[in-house]
């Protein structure tokens, strides 16, 4: 089913969708999650935790036993060096900071806190565990990061990283989870904790500068200097969050001619347009919570954005507006396969199963090898810490890549860099990227794109996401004959948490949604837009079969 366009779609937002702060607030810290409720529950998705806490899913107790599992999986894990904690603007995680931080200072963990107070981008952590544990083999960093991402104001969000420096792996959020519910269930009897004054003064914690490091690194990823010589225009918004405090430090170090047009910090963020459904979603991907940047389009030479905690980015160019993530992503990698002489020839790209497969024809015709892995940026952090990777990108605007010497610079997803890199793109091509992307994929088809969700009970979700390939009988889809059935990734043979059929000019992809009761369908042609709405109705037409026995 093609989702209804919100009326209020694009504008800006009225005061009626605005979140109560005191009450959300006073929910995160008076409401008690019960553990015989599934969605009450600590549950790791790819992102980490994420809930309400007016709906029980994200407050205090939750954060209390989860840093409190993070703490047991360090001792377990022998991991005993410092850990790097940020947060972003949601209000919620200003709330479970605090509450982590209790229970990290109680278990005497040296925890490395922003010197200033203030937020920090998801790549900074990673940035920072990764810069700490280089030429080390003992006494590794990890760290934590605290945010829902793009989600709406009133979400919270609580992720773990190990000492790669990207998403932990199932193995490791399966066990912070186990742990957690566990803590839950006895009441969160066994969890240490002291007052958060006492913590903030605690000998462990440690006023930590997070910008300094990370913007002077940035002319080893980036070519800042070319930016500078060249003058062009740049337009940012922060989107209000975390990395509103690192645009002006870059702009200064480095001499370029950016504005941030927005450095406004409010945890209802009032300031932004309402997304496609009628909420709050700080979706730098989404022409409609983007509205105010694209419509600055023509004071810039290239514009950007990234969310809350910044490790999603948005680029909107004059020549065509918000590009698509995925048309980004392929201009991305044909620049950097072209304009990186130190990057080992051997590097693959990586992409998730649900991107754009223009991103395998641009890899095919730079001469690399395509790594193709399920949804999750922690299946990219292994070959972007050994350098097997160069890149690594999701459909949903996130990537990283590696620096320009060929070694590692974050094993998370940065919105920072892939921003900077559109401007470093218009510097040296002279042309903005949706102009370069134009150029590269000249000769390779033109793709037609779009995801969709469609209704599921968590009982139809179970059936998608252990799905066998031999379930499926049908041997044509839009027309033409099935190539492939997958359930399994082909860059890593890792399950895929769905389905993925291909033809020769098209595909789709089909996985449950993790927070609601939807399934999502991602699909691709090569040939028509028509075709596309073809390959799209008989992919919700297969699955309903599937689903009629249950």
């Amino acid at each position: 089913m093609t989702p209804r366009t919100n009326p209020l779609a694009g504008q800006p937002v009225p005061a009626s969708l605005l979140v109560n702060i005191p009450r959300l607030m006073t929910a995160y810290y008076a409401m008690k999650p019960d553990p015989a409720v599934t969605a009450q529950r600590v549950a790791f998705g790819t992102s980490g935790h994420r809930g309400n806490a007016r709906a029980s899913g994200f407050n205090e107790d939750h954060i209390l036993a989860i840093t409190q599992a993070v703490c047991d999986h360090r001792r377990g894990a022998g991991i005993a060096g410092p850990l790097f904690i940020g947060m972003d603007t949601h209000a919620l995680s200003e709330a479970a900071f605090t509450s982590a931080i209790e229970v990290l200072a109680a278990n005497e963990v040296a925890t490395m806190i922003d010197q200033d107070g203030g937020y920090t981008p998801t790549p900074v952590i990673s940035h920072a565990i990764i810069g700490y544990n280089r030429g080390r083999t003992s006494g590794l960093a990890d760290g934590i990061v605290i945010s829902p991402s793009h989600n709406p104001p009133e979400d919270g969000g609580f992720k773990y990283n190990p000492p790669n420096g990207g998403p932990a792996d199932v193995d490791v959020t399966g066990a912070i989870e186990r742990m957690a519910n566990a803590y839950l269930a006895a009441g969160n009897q066994g969890v240490r904790r002291i007052g958060f004054e006492h913590a903030r003064r605690a000998a462990c914690v440690h006023a930590h500068d997070y910008i300094t490091p990370y913007v002077a690194d940035l002319g080893s990823v980036i070519d800042m200097a070319a930016i500078q010589r060249s003058g062009v225009r740049i337009g940012v918004d922060p989107l209000g969050g975390a990395a509103c405090a690192y645009w002006q430090p870059i702009i200064e170090r480095y001499g370029i001619a950016a504005t941030v047009v927005d450095p406004t910090i409010d945890p209802t963020f009032r300031f932004m347009s309402v997304d496609w459904d009628g909420k709050i979603r700080m979706d730098c991907s989404s022409p409609f919570a983007m509205a105010k940047l694209i419509a600055l389009r023509e004071r810039f030479d290239i514009a950007c954005a990234t969310d809350p905690d910044a490790d999603r980015h948005g680029i909107v160019c004059p020549s065509g507006g918000l590009m698509p993530p995925n048309a980004y992503l392929a201009a991305a990698i044909g620049y950097l396969c072209t304009h990186r002489p130190d990057w080992q020839a051997g590097g693959a790209v990586g992409k998730t199963a649900v991107s754009s497969a223009m991103i395998d024809r641009v890899v095919a015709r730079q001469g690399r090898r395509l790594t193709e892995v399920p949804v999750g940026f922690k299946w990219f952090s292994a070959g972007l810490i050994d350098g097997s990777l160069v890149f690594g990108g999701e459909e949903s605007a996130g990537a990283s890549f590696l620096r320009r010497d060929g070694s590692v610079w974050t094993t998370d997803k940065d919105g920072l860099i892939l921003a900077l890199l559109a401007a470093e793109m218009t510097a040296v091509t002279g042309k903005d990227p949706n102009q370069y992307y134009a150029e590269i994929t000249e000769g390779l088809g033109a793709s037609h794109y779009e995801r969709i969700d469609a209704p599921a009970s968590r009982a139809q979700k179970a059936v998608l996401s252990k799905l066998d390939p031999a379930a499926i009988t049908a041997t044509t889809l839009a027309g033409e004959p099935i190539t492939a059935k997958l359930n399994r990734a082909p860059g890593n043979d890792a399950a895929l948490g769905g389905i993925k059929l291909t033809t020769e000019n098209a595909w789709f992809a089909a996985r449950p949604s993790g927070t609601e009761d939807v399934y999502k369908i991602y699909a691709e042609s090569f040939l028509s837009d028509q075709h596309l709405k073809a390959v799209q109705q008989e992919a919700q037409a297969l699955i309903g079969r599937l689903f009629e026995d249950l």
